[in-house]
């Protein structure tokens, strides 16, 4: 955790209530943990989650809310990215958030959300938030891309674009580190971590990486 969210144009106490967070930077060639991600892959909306139709093609996973403001700044973008990617790269987005202290984060909000953005994309509930963990998911948004072998070659920002800082999302980094992986070219080591807000954790649980 590095501060506090800057966005002027919510009031002090929802600033005071979010906390500015970067990705954990999982290690590069991780595999996809398929095992935690089917525990819940009837819970959610948009597509039925089909762990088979992820086979030989490349998987985009997105944690995700419907509160965060970081989230909502990049939603027209992530629709875009879902077209533009339909039939080559397989999207999963996951809410990991806690319904204990965001119960607008549950099914009823991610419902709504979707059905706002035409997102048809599983969209996972991950109620023991054992999905996050896996991931060693840390913030919202929280992409994570993997190649067609199901091995880890991108984690970290859509793009420079923040809510308040005058840049619109085009999902810069992010689509070049898709369009590396669809042409078989290598991508960069160096990746910039994505910046959100602080996963809600069940009170009392949050992981060793959130200290």
């Amino acid at each position: 955790m590095i501060g506090l969210c800057p966005l002027r144009a919510l009031p002090p106490a929802a600033l005071k209530a979010m906390v500015l967070t970067a990705s954990t930077m999982l290690p590069l060639g991780t595999e996809l943990p398929m095992a935690a991600i089917e525990r819940h892959r009837g819970e959610g909306v948009g597509e039925p989650f089909d762990p088979a139709a992820l086979a030989g093609r490349p998987v985009l996973v997105l944690f995700l809310c419907p509160h965060c403001p970081f989230v909502k700044h990049v939603e027209a973008e992530l629709s875009r990215l879902q077209a533009d990617l339909a039939g080559q790269v397989s999207l999963v987005g996951l809410c990991s958030n806690s319904p204990l202290t965001h119960p607008q984060d549950g099914l009823k909000g991610m419902a709504v959300q979707a059905t706002a953005r035409d997102w048809s994309f599983p969209y996972l509930l991950d109620p023991d938030q054992a999905i996050a963990r896996a991931f060693r998911a840390a913030c919202t948004p929280d992409p994570f891309l993997f190649d067609a072998a199901h091995r880890l070659v991108y984690r970290g920002q859509l793009d420079d674009s923040r809510p308040g800082n005058q840049r619109a999302s085009d999902g810069h980094d992010l689509r070049a580190a898709v369009a590396a992986v669809l042409a078989g070219d290598p991508l960069p080591v160096e990746q910039k971590p994505s910046i959100g807000c602080n996963i809600k954790w069940h009170p009392g649980q949050e992981p060793p990486w959130m200290g």
